[in-house]
């Protein structure tokens, strides 16, 4: 790989001249919303995707529907060496503008998905339009753009795209906000989430609590176990997050729910953590115990980013910029599907700023087209080396809405 300095003024200059279109193109995704779970909305934010992509590409992607959830497939020429990984959809309920409006001030913007993740959705866009300007269109030989539309909900109906798409792929960059203070990340967790689902007998809490078996008391007596499950030295965290029970103040409760949230640093973790909450058994007689849930995603292990890595940093010296820090986060993306698949793959590469999922949520603008120059480096020398070794292998079409 080459760390000589390059000439990286005209790179640099039109990522510049670039950032007013992006800043719009940003507005206009921050002002559609589109919460994950209302599947209107995100056919109507992979709408707006399509026509800022079309607008700045000159090519519309192709719309897939698969179980009501609406996703965004552009090839750019070819079979895939360079997959752009994206989501559009958020944690943000539809109305969320009223309170927390678009802003750009002080050379920071703010609005609900900026961070995570529409700001690195629009610098794919513009890094590959960086490329066909300098080069024309050719120059996105090899590339691909997905959009995916259920990131935020664990992406059950994108994981098969997902892999399909980066099947043969030399690289996938995945366009996720960074770390602190701008980290690339090169290795996330693996996630599982479950459901502990606890069954009781009702009673009268007054007349006849001794009839009663309680679900509450029996999820009580879960909890240290489930506990017991996370290895703080591994990094293994398991979480209960949200519960629920009961009827009224006066039954004893015949009913109780408990969510658990999992995170592992390697696949034997998760097993181990997986085996452990579906052996759970009910404590008390009469009470029953059933856990529902799967690995959603299996690690992002330092290894699956590591030649991505030097690369990103050899185009970072190579453009005069500073190397970025490289972080292990504990949340995961979809960047974990395709490197447990064995694909090199390198995360972070979106907006610096922070707040993802939090009111604060912001951007810092002056960070956007010096990343968005070395991504666009970054493709292009990935879609050289790609070619030089003999391209990639194509990948399966399917059928679209």
């Amino acid at each position: 790989m080459n760390t000589a300095p390059d000439t990286p003024a005209p790179l640099l200059a039109a990522a510049d001249a670039m950032v007013p279109d992006l800043l719009a193109d940003l507005r206009r995704l921050v002002e559609v919303e589109s919460p994950s779970a209302d599947l209107a909305a995100v056919a109507e934010g992979a709408a707006v995707v399509a026509d800022v992509v079309e607008k700045r590409l000159g090519r519309r992607p192709e719309t897939i529907v698969e179980q009501g959830v609406t996703h965004l497939l552009l090839r750019l020429g070819g079979p895939t060496r360079v997959l752009l990984l994206c989501h559009q959809d958020t944690v943000w309920p539809v109305g969320t503008l009223e309170r927390l409006p678009w802003s750009h001030q002080d050379g920071v913007v703010r609005g609900p998905g900026t961070f995570d993740m529409l700001t690195g959705l629009v610098m794919a866009v513009h890094a590959c339009a960086l490329l066909q300007e300098s080069s024309g269109p050719e120059a996105l030989d090899g590339v691909t753009l997905l959009v995916t539309g259920d990131e935020e909900v664990g992406s059950e109906h994108s994981r098969e795209l997902i892999l399909q798409t980066a099947q043969g792929a030399a690289g996938v960059l995945v366009l996720e906000a960074s770390a602190d203070g701008g980290a690339v990340k090169v290795a996330r967790k693996g996630a599982s989430r479950y459901r502990l689902e606890l069954k009781g007998v009702a009673a009268h809490a007054g007349l006849d609590p001794e009839r009663g078996v309680s679900a509450l008391l029996e999820l009580a007596s879960q909890l240290p176990r489930i506990l017991e499950l996370a290895d703080p030295e591994q990094g293994t965290t398991v979480t209960p997050t949200t519960f629920a029970g009961g009827t009224t103040s006066n039954t004893v409760p015949a009913a109780a729910t408990l969510d658990i949230d999992v995170r592992a640093g390697s696949a034997e973790e998760l097993e181990r953590v997986h085996t452990g909450l579906h052996t759970l058994r009910a404590t008390q007689e009469g009470a029953q115990v059933r856990t529902v849930g799967e690995i959603n995603r299996y690690p992002m292990e330092r290894h699956h980013s590591d030649d991505l890595w030097r690369r990103y940093a050899d185009v970072c010296v190579s453009l005069g910029l500073p190397v970025p820090d490289a972080a292990a986060v504990g949340g995961a993306s979809d960047g974990n599907f395709t490197a447990a698949a064995g694909i090199p793959t390198l995360d972070g590469l979106g907006a610096v700023g922070g707040g993802a999922h939090a009111e604060h949520e912001h951007v810092l603008v002056d960070q956007i087209a010096p990343r968005t120059a070395v991504l666009a480096r970054l493709v292009e020398q990935l879609r050289d080396a790609a070619s030089a070794q003999g391209g990639a292998a194509a990948t399966p079409g399917r059928e679209t809405d």
